[in-house]
């Protein structure tokens, strides 16, 4: 891989000189959907799938960009001094806005790079691909210009990127487990304070199946940020009765004693997966850790389904992948992950059921939706590094 990605982008920017190859993982996240803007905890992990990067300082101020998944569109070009969200920009606005970022951090960049990129996540899948180029991009910044970050600042600096560079409101998960990913572990992370640990995940005889529903979907046009909104504002209407800073510091019982002060239907049921969801999350990791794995399947199940019947984020592609995956024999849990609106499912499948699944799944998915979903066996992975 290292050597094709050298040759291709010699054969670019006409010749591959002083550069360097890095990568940054996709992520999965198991269980907490929906919870990371909600001061709630999450369960990603960082996947050995991801985004490639071969760059190079130049003696300029030039930037310039080439995509081997969108090879047609050639080298975009752009300067240091023009850091502005242009929407013919496309997907070179990710790795701009995170440069972006650092110098509104105080961190100058000094010079120029040449920049390709070759990501194996399924693009728009809902697997993090712009988190990864954000990760990605931090890296490369401090590696070459010896920028003094942690990996917990690279992810701070690719979600202020991603909120006001690129205007999606999203909270800190995708790029803090992108950033912080261990090999064969998840992250239980509190998003309200970033306390973390590291949790294993042993799943024996049993796989991470990833189902991409292959309808395409963009978080900054989607109903994510309506989402948001409406959580505010139902935090806003419960904060009038109760001293807390999210909705994350709630159990389930003070939810349903205090849930009548918002004032509308739509909020409560919005608010009520914030805060059933977080509490399923802290539940997930507890089974986990006992290896109770087909509890930790049940508490997928009911996430998915307070997704589609409360915060109603599922929509029939994402639906009828879990419902199918349901029916299967050997699959242990199974739920949409990501923002929704299209994107993926993660499942848990035990390893001598994994090929009827896919067949079994991917059939009823094409005979429904009129087209095919993509599977992924994906493997827990470490985060961003120089290869």
């Amino acid at each position: 891989m290292k050597n094709d990605l050298l040759k291709h982008f010699a054969e670019t920017f006409g010749d591959g000189e002083d550069a360097k190859v890095y990568f940054a993982p996709g992520r999965v996240n198991l269980i907490g959907e929906h919870t990371d803007y909600n001061g709630g905890h999450v369960f990603p992990c960082a996947l050995t799938i991801g985004t490639y990067g071969v760059a190079r300082k130049r003696k300029d101020r030039k930037l310039r960009f080439y995509s081997m998944n969108f090879d047609k569109l050639g080298i975009t070009e752009s300067e240091l001094g023009d850091l502005k969200p242009y929407k013919e920009a496309g997907w070179t606005n990710y790795p701009k806005g995170v440069m972006w970022a650092f110098e509104m951090k105080g961190m100058q960049i000094p010079a120029g790079l040449d920049l390709l990129l070759y990501g194996n996540i399924p693009n728009g899948s809902g697997l993090s691909s712009s988190a990864s180029v954000e990760v990605l991009t931090g890296y490369i910044l401090k590696d070459f210009f010896g920028f003094d970050v942690s990996n917990q600042d690279l992810a701070l600096i690719g979600q202020y990127a991603e909120n006001h560079f690129n205007k999606v409101n999203c909270g800190i998960m995708d790029q803090f487990a992108i950033a912080m990913g261990r090999k064969d572990h998840a992250i239980f992370l509190d998003t309200a304070d970033l306390s973390y640990e590291y949790a294993p995940i042993v799943l024996e005889g049993a796989k991470i199946v990833i189902a991409s529903s292959n309808k395409k979907r963009g978080l900054g046009d989607s109903k994510y940020n309506e989402r948001r909104s409406e959580c505010e504002t139902a935090l806003a209407e419960l904060q009038t009765v109760a001293d807390i800073r999210s909705l994350g510091d709630l159990d389930e019982a003070a939810f349903e004693s205090y849930q009548n002060v918002i004032k509308d239907d739509i909020r409560r049921k919005r608010a009520k997966h914030a805060v059933y969801e977080n509490r399923r999350t802290i539940r997930a990791v507890e089974a986990l850790k006992k290896n109770e794995l087909v509890l930790f399947g049940e508490l997928m199940n009911a996430s998915h389904r307070s997704l589609r019947d409360d915060y109603e984020v599922t929509g029939i592609e994402l639906d009828t992948l879990v419902e199918e995956a349901w029916k299967v024999d050997g699959v242990i849990g199974s739920r949409m992950t990501g923002a929704g609106f299209g994107g993926c499912t993660v499942s848990i499948v035990k390893e001598e059921a994994i090929n009827n699944f896919i067949e079994k799944v991917g059939e009823a998915y094409r005979e429904k939706i009129g087209y095919c979903a993509d599977f992924y066996v994906v493997e827990i992975g470490d985060g961003p590094q120089v290869l």
